[in-house]
């Protein structure tokens, strides 16, 4: 499961990268043509210094260039908006699975210091009863070699 995800994972970083060249290729394209109508624009061949049909359809047809090229490039930025939100979304379950497995452990060593706990309770408890079984025998003996001395006594 996590190999496939990892391999995922640099499926996208590659892919991500290559997205951001041809993003910046595409910008570097869109800026020569801006120039090219620029340059277009300032055309004016007609009488008087006055731009022509043929001019002005030249400065559309550059105009068109440019929006085709600027629908290319929020395409590009959907790609490389949707790789990001792809890899966020492989984040967030590596996350969540890594606090999971925390989870689980968390509870088995929650169990496993309660079964502790019970026989450190249950040793105590025996620990106790011997100790409290050796004090009735010492203090019965004790009264048992008084009650023997005050007889031999009397």
């Amino acid at each position: 499961m996590r190999i496939i995800l990892l391999v995922c994972l640099a499926f996208l970083l590659v892919s991500e990268s290559f997205a951001q060249e041809k993003l910046k290729k595409l910008v570097e394209e869109r800026e020569s043509l801006h120039q090219a109508w620029k340059v277009s624009e300032s055309k004016k061949t007609g009488i008087f210094g006055n731009r022509t049909k043929k001019d002005m359809v030249e400065t559309h047809g550059w105009m068109e260039r440019i929006i085709d090229k600027d629908n290319l490039i929020m395409e590009e930025l959907k790609l490389l908006r949707d790789i990001e939100k792809t890899e966020i979304t492989y984040e967030k379950n590596d996350y969540k699975f890594i606090s999971q497995k925390q989870e689980r452990e968390i509870a088995t060593l929650k169990k496993v210091l309660a079964e502790k706990d019970l026989e450190m309770q249950e040793k105590q408890k025996s620990t106790r009863t011997y100790e409290w079984t050796t004090l009735i025998f010492f203090v019965s003996t004790l009264l048992l070699g008084f009650a023997y001395s005050r007889k031999r006594r009397s």
